[in-house]
């Protein structure tokens, strides 16, 4: 092929990088910092060499322009509420004191004031922080964030485009703010949004930006004619001003739809697609609007949310035929690097063959970079390079890990009753009553304890050999004894061993299956510090030998009081991984649910009575547009049917799902049949409470009431006031108390003293309704 492009030379560039550093730097130093074993100015140093860093190493690899206000201390959603002034009421004081503890207090919260609301952004597994808006809220700018990393990057010689949530998605992710009507809608508060954002686009220009990257990957959702309108009067008059850089509008996450011709219309220079989540579709939608005339095109070819190489042949296909349907096109990922390891090269345990398929953050620039070169100057310039693609390509297509004819048949034979109880539920729950006589409101916690220094100094000496097994096993021994034993003391009635032989909830089964690969440095941000290294989902899965019937049987060995089963379900062991692309994850997904029915199978013979089987995935993973919904529910919900569907009536199977948006898969959460669902409540005020109420649904809830994604320790009445809540919602005979999510990066101090008020808390209520029965 040759390019047929304009003189001007194809671009390469991403919409965001990793931060975290190789060895997880900012990590390290933001948390020094929490603790008060590293300063203020040293933290910012940190930042600034890890930004240097990366931009040196874009511009050394090959890309001609590179992204800057993409790295943030916790979240970029956050950075953006700061720069437009939406600090909520209570923290404002701590930002007016200190701009950097203030940012902190707002992420993290204080004892004296709740962080924000935490949820997913879109369908991944980064944690964004919701904004808080009403009808009183006052915008006003504040650039120094933005310039300042423009202003560093061009310092140092950098083509440098900045990169800011557009001003249409800020709004749609927001919420309206407490204590203000839940019906008020923050995409109303744009015409005062919007000068705010033409004050911060001249602050960079006049910095010496000439590209801004605004993204805006809510326009790829379903998407109403009045939000259609308000982001074509966005782009209308930002487009209008004179004082401003060119304008990329970034879009990503899938097909944009009807939003294409409002974009296409718009009086901005450029448009960023993704062309690889909704390929054809979009390919097919530009072509029908009439391309991008006198516009810049990013397209998005490279699989940012991936791991697996490119597939050259096909990309450079893609892109020879959008050449003709702007004025320039450019080279790009589908979204931001950020949700993709940093440097497959470091995985030196992984067999080279298997590591020929990987495609980390370092990878995918440089596949860029090819794509870039083969555009700009024919691609046989790049012959070396493509063959080099086609033959890893057919390595792993080949590869007797990705085919195992025994898995497939059994998934082939799976029927319609394997995904069902035995009885319905007003039976099994008769039978679990009777089994595990429990009080009202029974407490429990969602199965993790704290991670302790010495557990992970425990797994690093046993990985580096300076202890034996036995000894590590004693360790773990220890601790599961001492959770147990916590908890007795602290009243708990449902117990959890602790999971400290557990290094990630997704990673500890995935080195026990079959399919999956686990690597050593490929860490992801999930929010703010917390780092997670998804596994590799590369082949087909199974069940070699059971994965954790030894420690639970041990916990229960230490206590008459129930002890669950603690699994991840199969939807969530697809979303926390890098999963295979080469077959549909409806067929992926029965093979990790048959090997957790084995498992699920062993914990009962075992004698265990209550199996928890985590699905946080299940709303994560929803597809950004209502038409492809039915057809996901369907699927993941069987998977979740067929791990748990082959108990006993009196065991009983609990799931738990936190930080998303849950009140459009009611339906689904109905239909996976558990007998008790646990659900983060605390952050977003009990509102879950209210919408499963609505939805009639009629099994047992336990919505949480202790955030623990904070460090402040919420007092008994703090705790009472929201179990009351939720009693409004749900009657207590189904009510469990909880926290909302697990404690694995919790201290022991805080843990401590947050259980007891909350059973205290239990218990006082737990009274109140005793009392009633008992009143005639």
């Amino acid at each position: 092929m040759t390019s047929k492009n304009t003189a001007t030379a194809v671009r390469a560039t991403v919409y965001g990088y990793p931060r975290q550093g190789p060895d997880r730097e900012l990590k390290k130093a933001v948390e020094g910092y929490w603790k008060g074993r590293v300063t203020a100015d040293a933290l910012r140093e940190t930042a600034a060499d890890l930004r240097r860093s990366v931009w040196r190493e874009l511009t050394e690899a090959g890309l001609d322009e590179v992204p800057t206000g993409d790295f943030s201390y916790y979240d970029h959603v956050l950075d953006t509420s700061v720069m437009v002034g939406a600090i909520p009421r209570r923290h404002r004081a701590a930002v007016e004191t200190d701009a950097l503890d203030g940012y902190f207090a707002m992420a993290r919260g204080t004892q004296d004031a709740a962080p924000l609301e935490m949820t997913k952004w879109f369908d991944t597994n980064y944690h964004y922080l919701v904004p808080e808006l009403g009808p009183d809220t006052v915008f006003a700018a504040d650039s120094r964030k933005q310039v300042t990393e423009l202003s560093e990057a061009r310092a140092l010689g950098h083509t440098a485009r900045p990169v800011l949530v557009g001003p249409v998605t800020y709004l749609l992710l927001a919420k309206p703010a407490p204590g203000v009507d839940p019906g008020f809608e923050p995409l109303t508060l744009l015409d005062r949004l919007l000068p705010v954002y033409a004050e911060v686009l001249a602050d960079l220009q006049a910095a010496g930006a000439e590209w801004i990257q605004l993204d805006e990957p809510a326009l790829v959702q379903d998407r109403t004619p009045a939000e259609l309108n308000a982001a074509a009067r966005a782009y209308r008059d930002l487009g209008a001003l004179t004082d401003r850089p060119q304008l990329l509008v970034a879009t990503y996450f899938g097909r944009l739809g009807e939003a294409l011709p409002v974009l296409a219309k718009a009086p901005v220079e450029g448009l960023a697609m993704d062309f690889t989540e909704a390929a054809a579709a979009n390919l097919d939608d530009l072509a029908a609007a009439g391309g991008l005339p006198g516009k810049r095109l990013v397209a998005g070819v490279v699989n940012g949310r991936n791991i697996w190489i490119d597939n050259h042949e096909k990309s450079l296909a893609t892109l020879g035929t959008l050449l003709g349907l702007a004025d320039r096109v450019d080279v790009a990922a589908s979204c931001s690097l950020l949700h993709v390891p940093l440097d497959a090269a470091a995985e030196r345990d992984i067999d080279p063959q298997i590591g020929r398929w990987l495609a980390f953050a370092r990878q995918k620039t440089a596949e860029l970079v090819t794509l870039a070169r083969g555009l700009t100057h024919g691609t046989g310039i790049i012959a070396a390079e493509l063959a080099a693609n086609r033959a890893d390509l057919a390595s792993r297509t080949g590869a007797a890990l990705t085919h195992d004819p025994a898995v497939r048949a059994r998934a082939a034979a799976v029927t319609a009753a394997d995904c069902r109880r035995s009885q319905p539920y007003p039976e099994r729950s008769a039978a679990q009553r009777a089994h595990l006589g429990l009080p009202p409101l029974p407490t429990t916690t969602i199965g993790s304890f704290p991670q302790t220094a010495a557990l992970r100094t425990a797994r690093a000496d046993l990985r580096a050999g300076r202890i034996d097994e036995a000894a590590y096993e004693e360790r773990i021994a220890a601790e599961i004894r001492e959770v147990v034993g916590y908890q007795e003391k602290a009243g708990l009635d449902v117990l959890v061993h602790g999971e400290a032989e557990r290094n990630d909830m997704v990673q500890h089964f995935a080195e026990r299956l079959t399919g999956y690969l686990a690597t050593r440095h490929g860490w992801v941000q999930s929010y703010g510090t917390r780092y997670v290294r998804p596994p590799v989902l590369a082949g087909d899965v199974s069940r070699p030998e059971p994965m954790t019937v030894r420690w639970t049987r041990y916990a229960q060995s230490l206590t008459g009081r129930p002890v669950k089963g603690m699994l991840t379900g199969p939807v969530t062991m697809l979303a926390w991984s890098f999963v295979r692309d080469d077959q549909p994850l409806a067929d992926t997904a029965r093979q990790v649910a048959l090997a957790l029915r084995d498992e699920v199978a062993d914990l009962e013979a075992a004698g265990t009575a209550v199996i928890q089987v985590d699905e946080p995935a299940l709303r994560e993973t929803l597809p950004l547009r209502a038409a492809d919904h039915a057809a996901y529910l369907a699927w993941a919900t069987e998977a979740f049917r067929l791990a748990t569907g082959g108990v006993r009536p009196d065991t009983q199977i609990h799931t738990h799902m936190c930080y998303a948006e849950f009140g459009d898969i009611l339906p689904a959460i109905d239909d996976l049949d558990a007998d008790v669902i646990s659900l983060e409540a605390a952050r977003s005020h009990m509102r879950v409470a209210g919408e499963l109420a609505a939805a009639g649904y009629p099994r047992e809830v336990g919505p949480g009431v202790y955030d623990i994604h904070s460090p402040r320790v919420p007092d008994p009445d703090e705790i009472e006031a929201l179990i009351r809540a939720a009693l409004t919602a749900v009657p207590a005979e189904r009510l469990w108390v909880n926290p909302d999510c697990g404690l694995k990066t919790r201290g022991w101090p805080e843990t401590c003293t947050s259980l007891e008020h909350l059973v205290a808390a239990a218990h006082r209520v737990r009274r109140t309704v005793l009392t009633r029965r008992d009143t005639p």
